[in-house]
């Protein structure tokens, strides 16, 4: 997938993502929305069974449980 990053993030909505933030956290969820500011809205995945809440290569991993927006000031990347 490339493009220009809000083509990649239109390309990827609905689809599971992971969402690293500067603060070292990472977020798993399904993509359902963005806006022009790379703020992003995740869902819990339906099945999130191969992903456990805990440290990661030095990171906090966190399978999310409700919806929730991240603002885009945070994010470092996000990967579909």
């Amino acid at each position: 997938m490339s493009g220009r990053p809000l083509d990649v993030l239109e390309a990827s909505l609905e689809e599971p993502v992971t969402v690293h933030l500067k603060d070292g956290t990472t977020y798993y969820g399904t993509l359902a929305g963005y806006d022009q500011h790379m703020n992003v809205v995740i869902e819990p995945e339906d099945d999130v069974s191969d992903r456990v809440d805990g440290d990661l290569d030095g990171e906090f991993a966190v399978a999310i449980e409700d919806t929730t927006i991240i603002r885009g000031d945070n994010v470092v990347t996000i990967k579909a």
